[in-house]
């Protein structure tokens, strides 16, 4: 088998947010950093604009077949490229509320404490705004946490449609604010983007690649510029990580090896980071068992792959009397409801705008119950008239949520928590649409991502190697290493112990900087 002669100070597995951004705040330090992922490059071209091809057909999505724990078969919604999920993501970058990072009762039980607290993460959440491009206003939203800094860049401003939206709900008593957004965005005094600005706010924004690369994704705030301007960094793409081995002590990773390009090769590093994504991170683990760790590498709290989390999540699609013309939707978002409500003492969650329905996608629903209500219209005609909700509740860690192998097939248990509170929400906005002048009913939208959302809807992936203080309970210590390896780190979301109802991704990223801190420190760099 093929042995790198080399030896690197730090191997990082996974060029996502959380990988990426890691590599490249160490790779600053000139100490050699060699980064692995299994994909490649996403090829640009005008199909990575167009709805068919990322929606209905999901040609970048992973061929993976997975499986649930009724033995069902799905796609898992995971994307192996340089720059790993964030290459179609939505790019909403919120912080975690502050109240999140403490205990939260639910109806169906108990959000955990984090080990830390907001505090520890303010300052990282400020370097994470600045380098990815956030563009928000403080003081909007109601339930957004403290800040020691302001935005570095101003919001994206409504397009006329989404700002009479933004009126009637305020009319309605409820605070809207504009969706913090990372976007390589330059907005003339209307909104527009100027005339050298890398976004044009096209409609292909939210799910889709972005083939001017205006979308501020981990390949190109994070591993591009650290492939140009540093030597030391280096990126090996198509390099599928099958295992990791240890020393004779079951201490320290000595060897991580690689299938690439059909043949084995193997590498070794002082420090060995896996960001590949909480569900493919937790399944490296365990696939790296050994007789020092029989259950799957730092896992003898048996807690490797379990407390799965993600979030309760719909795509709802309103039908309004007159068209919306608005290009550029994702503008805007409503937490009135995100910790209680008039009529309900536990949480609900987050109501956020998502891009514009085109005639593909709706084309590509199961329409017949919609039928029974809507006018007829052409797909082309209610998309014009349509206009788009994400809405995500809470879900709870549970052991039993897990991700685990069966034979060489993956398994994911899954068990719903919190859905009367996600459809409490759901009542809660379509209580509203006909002060929006829709139509009084919502359309559930299941095709989006490509796939159905709930089971194989995995782009908010979190909590399998949760972090804490205990290594009976938790598989990271307080700065995301592993409590049985020395040299081992994980900074992805695996270590969330709950998530919220907010995008992950702004955490994950604040998290990396963190750590990566934390590794310059032992490095001494």
């Amino acid at each position: 088998m093929p042995v790198s002669s080399d030896h690197y100070d730090v191997i990082v597995i996974g060029s996502g947010p959380g990988g990426g951004t890691l590599a490249q705040r160490l790779a600053a330090t000139g100490k050699r950093i060699l980064m692995l992922e299994r994909g490649d490059y996403l090829p640009r071209s005008r199909e990575n604009w167009d709805a068919k091809t990322v929606f209905v057909d999901g040609k970048y999505q992973a061929p993976d077949t997975w499986y649930g724990s009724k033995g069902e078969t799905f796609h898992p919604g995971l994307h192996y490229y340089v720059g790993g999920n964030s290459k179609v993501y939505g790019a909403a970058l919120f912080r975690l509320r502050e109240q999140d990072f403490g205990e939260v009762r639910h109806k169906d039980g108990i959000s955990p404490a984090w080990p830390l607290g907001y505090d520890v993460f303010e300052p990282y959440y400020n370097q994470a705004e600045k380098l990815f491009h956030v563009h928000g206003q403080r003081g909007e939203d109601p339930n957004e946490p403290w800040s020691s800094e302001p935005y570095a860049y101003p919001p994206v401003m409504h397009e006329p449609r989404i700002q009479e939206l933004n009126d009637i709900l305020k009319r309605e008593g409820l605070n809207p604010f504009h969706l913090p957004l990372g976007i390589k965005l330059d907005q003339n005094p209307d909104g527009s983007a100027t005339t050298y600005s890398p976004c044009i706010r096209c409609d292909a924004f939210d799910g889709f690649p972005c083939a001017i690369n205006a979308k501020a994704d981990a390949q190109v705030i994070c591993v591009d510029p650290a492939r140009a301007t540093y030597p030391n960094f280096t990126l090996l793409t198509n390099a599928y990580v099958t295992k990791l081995d240890t020393d004779e002590s079951g201490r320290s990773v000595s060897r991580v090896h690689v299938e690439r390009h059909g043949k084995p090769e193997e590498y070794s590093a002082d420090i060995v980071v896996a960001a590949c994504g909480a569900l493919s991170s937790a399944l490296l683990l365990l696939r790296s068992a050994n007789d020092r760790h029989p259950n799957g590498l730092a896992n003898g709290s048996d807690q490797v792959g379990r407390n799965y989390i993600r979030h309760n999540m719909s795509v709802l699609m309103a039908i309004l009397k007159k068209p919306n013309h608005t290009v550029f939707q994702k503008t805007l978002a409503v937490s009135d409801y995100y910790f209680r409500s008039d009529d309900w003492d536990y949480p609900l969650g987050l109501i956020q705008m998502c891009a514009t329905s085109h005639a593909d996608q709706i084309r590509g629903e199961s329409l017949p119950g919609f039928l029974n209500w809507l006018p007829e219209m052409p797909f082309e005609k209610m998309a014009e008239h349509s206009i788009d909700f994400w809405l995500q509740t809470e879900d709870l860690p549970l052991p039993e949520n897990r991700i685990r192998y069966d034979g060489d097939r993956v398994v994911l248990d899954l068990v719903q928590t919190n859905e009367e509170a996600h459809n409490r929400l759901k009542a809660k906005l379509e209580g509203l649409l006909t002060p929006l002048g829709a139509w009084p009913k919502l359309i559930e939208r299941g095709l989006y991502l490509g796939k159905n959302i709930p089971i194989s809807g995995t782009a908010h992936q979190a909590g399998t190697c949760r972090f804490g203080t205990d290594p009976r309970t938790s598989v990271l210590d307080l700065d995301c290493r592993a409590h049985e390896l020395d040299n081992l780190y994980i900074t992805d979301a695996s270590f969330f112990p709950s998530i919220g109802a907010v995008n992950p991704t702004l955490t994950i990223i604040a998290n990396a900087l963190r750590v990566a801190d934390r590794i310059k420190e032992r490095l001494g760099a």
